[in-house]
């Protein structure tokens, strides 16, 4: 009697499967929207003048003897680089299960910002190379001054194309928050159809007071407010 030979199915990892991927995305998107937020109420010491700026940079660089700022740029790299392999991953796997397309495609449930989260997130990783060799290395900084981080950000940003880039950056960065804590909400399971439209209005509210904190510093510069 031959004894039937059964096929074992792959064990799927939690990191392999779409909802582990997800859960990645959305916890490492939890520590970069902090990091925004936090970043972006930072840099509102440019309006208390440039005392104030340098002394929040120099305490910055000094936390933890300096460790602090290091442990922070290793959680932050670690953070990017997971949540582009998870979008990556699961772009990959969409597409793997929909190798083709329909013929006739519309826009019923997707918003705009779910529509574009890809491209977004693809131009503001360029954004943030362009930021750090902007005012972190100084590399492509017009007049960059070590440690002077106000003369640093006045002289950066009242270069008008260097301005309009932050700008644009910015718009999309609050089409991809908005898009980006909805759904980082949906995956932890803060999602129901009754409050649904609170976590709409939490997104929006993210999303809009982060890109008004960030445009401010251009248009202050560009209209000689900061200066």
């Amino acid at each position: 009697m031959e004894s039937g030979s059964t096929a074992t199915a792959p064990t799927l990892t939690f990191a392999g499967s779409s909802i582990g991927k997800k859960v990645v995305m959305a916890v490492t998107g939890i520590v970069l929207v902090g990091f925004v937020i936090g970043h972006m109420l930072g840099n509102l010491q440019l309006y208390a003048g440039s005392a104030a700026l340098n002394a929040y940079a120099a305490f910055l660089h000094e936390a933890l003897h300096g460790g602090g700022l290091w442990i922070t740029r290793a959680v932050l790299l670690g953070s990017v680089a997971l949540h582009v392999w998870s979008a990556y991953a699961l772009t990959m796997q969409n597409r793997a299960a929909r190798p083709v397309g329909y013929r006739e495609w519309k826009a019923r449930e997707s918003t705009y910002a779910s529509r574009t989260m890809r491209w977004s997130g693809v131009i503001l990783l360029a954004f943030i190379v362009f930021h750090l060799l902007h005012f972190t290395t100084g590399t492509v900084h017009p007049d960059y001054m070590p440690g002077e981080v106000f003369h640093n950000v006045v002289t950066g940003l009242r270069v008008a194309p260097a301005a309009i880039v932050y700008m644009i950056a910015m718009a999309l960065l609050g089409v991809h928050l908005y898009h980006g804590v909805w759904s980082m909400l949906q995956t932890l399971g803060l999602s129901h159809a009754r409050y649904n439209h609170l976590r709409n209005g939490l997104s929006a509210l993210v999303a809009s007071v982060v890109v008004i904190g960030n445009l401010s510093f251009p248009i202050a510069v560009l209209s000689g407010a900061v200066h």
